[in-house]
């Protein structure tokens, strides 16, 4: 039995349709400008933004950051990092700070003992006068009365007492706070000088230094008219020569002269004679008499003459 379906014949110029496929699926993609295509990290900051989306709107009724409460710092400076400072630099700093105050302070004080009444000088102590008396120095340091006590030297107390010929230096010494002491020395007289009648006690520089009222008195040996007699460097070397003598040997002399500079001569009391030579090695020479001196004499041998011209071989005679 043959099939109903008639067999249908194409025409030569016509193509019959083809049964319905299933349909091809063609992606195509256009590539976007790079100018409008986003980079990856404009991606990342996009989706961070819109992270902090739900901030903002918290933070929507907050001042501005240009209108930050006062005493808050702008919130551009967040990222601003504050370094400490240095422990060395803030150590030095300290110690220059603590040196300036103590300095001050020293130099107030100083100021306030130079310059303060409070150490005015009251009254003045002396010591060490024989041949002065104590009111004669007082009276010549009376410029000093009132004055501070540390603007007071010893080279002001000395140029006050020079008219004094009787003081060869002097020293001072602060009592606070009122006190001055002044200890003086004092020159040495060796010999007494005869002019004409009258007597004068001078020192070995040859400075006149009283006249004393009885010469007898005074322990001391006689140069004969001085060094308007017997010369300038004659007396200088006669009175060299006592200076070097201690005082209980000038005490047993009667009187010195001296033929030339090389030549000077003793006399004792007792009528024996010192040949001195000159004045070199004046010390050692006195450190020889001194010992002979005090040799006991011998009745049978007395000794006339002491020789020490020649002070490692002295004689006796």
């Amino acid at each position: 039995m043959g099939s109903p379906r008639r067999p249908t014949y194409a025409s030569p110029g016509r193509r019959q349709p083809s049964a319905p496929a299933e349909p091809e699926v063609i992606s195509a993609s256009k590539r976007a400008p790079e100018a409008d295509t986003p980079s990856l990290s404009g991606r990342k900051n996009a989706k961070d933004a819109g992270r902090k989306r739900p901030a903002d709107k918290a933070s929507a009724g907050k001042a501005p950051a240009d209108k930050a409460p006062a005493g808050k710092a702008p919130a551009g400076t967040d990222n601003v990092l504050a370094f400490p400072e240095p422990p060395g630099k803030r150590l030095k700093r300290n110690i220059t700070v603590t040196l300036g105050t103590v300095l001050a302070l020293v130099c107030a004080l100083l100021a306030a003992a130079i310059f303060s009444p409070v150490l005015a000088v009251g009254t003045v102590s002396v010591s060490g006068t024989r041949l002065v008396t104590t009111e004669q120095v007082q009276a010549a340091l009376e410029p000093l009365k009132g004055k501070p006590l540390p603007q007071i030297s010893d080279e002001e107390v000395s140029r006050l007492l020079a008219p004094l010929v009787q003081i060869k230096s002097a020293s001072t010494q602060a009592r606070p706070p009122s006190g001055l002491v002044v200890q003086v020395l004092e020159r040495v007289p060796v010999a007494l000088v005869k002019q004409g009648e009258q007597y004068q006690l001078v020192d070995v520089e040859g400075v006149v230094l009283a006249s004393p009222a009885d010469p007898a008195a005074v322990s001391l040996p006689v140069i004969d008219g001085g060094a308007g007699a017997i010369g300038k460097d004659l007396f200088q070397a006669t009175a060299a020569v006592l200076g070097a003598l201690p005082l209980d040997v000038l005490s047993r002399l009667s009187n010195a002269s001296a033929k030339s500079v090389d030549a000077v001569e003793l006399k004792l009391v007792d009528g024996q004679t010192i040949i001195w030579g000159n004045a070199g090695e004046k010390e050692l020479k006195a450190k020889v008499l001194e010992a002979l001196l005090k040799v006991p004499a011998d009745p049978k041998n007395p000794v006339h003459v002491y020789d020490v011209s020649a002070p490692r071989h002295p004689v006796t005679r």
